[in-house]
């Protein structure tokens, strides 16, 4: 799992500014950079003097820079199509095919012998592209895949086309990745937002960057040209292996603010009504959970079984159904409306934690 972002020369920032944003976004932890060198609206006489320095310094940093390529982006960096070599002294370490390139070109290209990886467009993926590049013995160790952004409103891709896309790359290996927007500095010229998915068009990063993860994506890149340091920071200190869940607490009891502050695991034996934390009697220690707020329970409530409830006392659940009262049962927190929709990829085995909303 990582994080990225991207950098367009020769459009919107400063070279003064992108070397900042390069600089912030190292400290964060952030390890991939995602850059497109054939923008028509970009100023090519500015971005061919830009690039290099730039990379130069990512190149110092080992950060993965994961360039756009086609025939005329190796002609734009003075290069011989499909030289490898060349991009590679360059320090780029992954080359995205946006177009130009054929499935037995692709399977040569994933076969380099200059530590490149090959990354596929995840959104325009086939079975049938598949099939085809199969013929040809790719090394699929070799190649990840990224979706695209989409700067038109109303044009970015349905979370259900991201599923079928995500569960065929997965199918042979292949990891996906996904844009996020920012909301900071939207890249020309429609500086509408340069999401993957239509629905995250207008949402924070943290808030978008936590579904991506939560769609099984393994890096996350925003998309836009200047985010800002707090989105840097928001993204960064996500965790993408847990599914963050804002709630609204109940109650200020200590013990019950601890056990709100964990991380969980569902249950692998999943019930039919709660998602069951599998760690939350474990660590109660010796602590003792008094009754209160024993009322009905709705959707979304978050709910710790109090002493009554004997050897049960400390387990955590959050309904999946509307049930009635139990007095051995505490209403200690609700999740928030906006973020049911994550409860269903709460499976088995998968981690979550709480974010109490102020």
């Amino acid at each position: 799992m990582s994080f990225g972002f991207s950098v367009y020369f020769g459009l919107d920032n400063t070279k003064e500014e992108n070397i900042q944003l390069l600089k912030d976004a190292h400290r964060l932890g952030f390890t991939r950079i995602f850059t497109s060198l054939h923008i028509p609206e970009a100023n090519y006489d500015v971005l061919k003097v830009e690039v290099r320095e730039f990379f130069d310094l990512a190149k110092n940093y080992d950060m993965d820079i994961i360039s756009d390529i086609s025939p005329n982006t190796f002609k734009f960096l003075d290069l011989e199509n499909m030289d490898l070599e060349g991009l590679h002294n360059m320090g780029v370490k992954t080359i995205r095919i946006d177009f130009g390139y054929t499935e037995e070109e692709i399977s040569i290209m994933s076969k380099n012998t200059y530590g490149i990886k090959i990354q596929l467009n995840a959104s325009t993926i086939t079975e049938e592209f598949f099939e085809r590049l199969d013929s040809f013995s790719p090394n699929y160790e070799n190649i990840d895949a990224l979706h695209n952004f989409y700067p038109r409103i109303g044009t970015g891709i349905s979370e259900e086309c991201m599923i079928e896309k995500n569960t065929l790359l997965k199918s042979r290996g292949i990891k996906a990745c996904a844009f996020v927007q920012s909301n900071n500095r939207k890249r020309s010229p429609l500086k509408d937002g340069l999401p993957t998915l239509e629905d995250h068009r207008g949402l924070e990063v943290r808030e978008a960057a936590n579904h991506l993860f939560a769609l099984g994506n393994e890096s996350v890149f925003i998309g836009d040209s200047l985010p800002s340091l707090k989105e840097l920071e928001d993204l960064s200190s996500l965790d993408p292996n847990v599914i963050e869940l804002n709630i609204e607490a109940k109650t200020d009891d200590k013990v019950i603010l601890r056990l709100l502050g964990e991380v969980y695991s569902a249950r692998t034996d999943e019930a039919r009504d709660a998602i069951r934390a599998s760690e939350s009697r474990l660590i109660l220690n010796r602590d003792i959970i008094e009754p209160f707020n024993a009322i009905d329970k709705k959707i979304g409530d978050i709910t710790i079984d109090n002493k009554d409830y004997l050897r049960y006392m400390g387990e955590l659940q959050i309904l999946k159904v509307d049930d009635v009262a139990d007095s051995r049962t505490n209403v200690v927190a609700s999740i928030l409306q906006k973020d049911f929709y994550l409860l269903k990829y709460i499976k088995g085995g998968k981690k979550f934690h709480f974010n109490i909303a102020k």
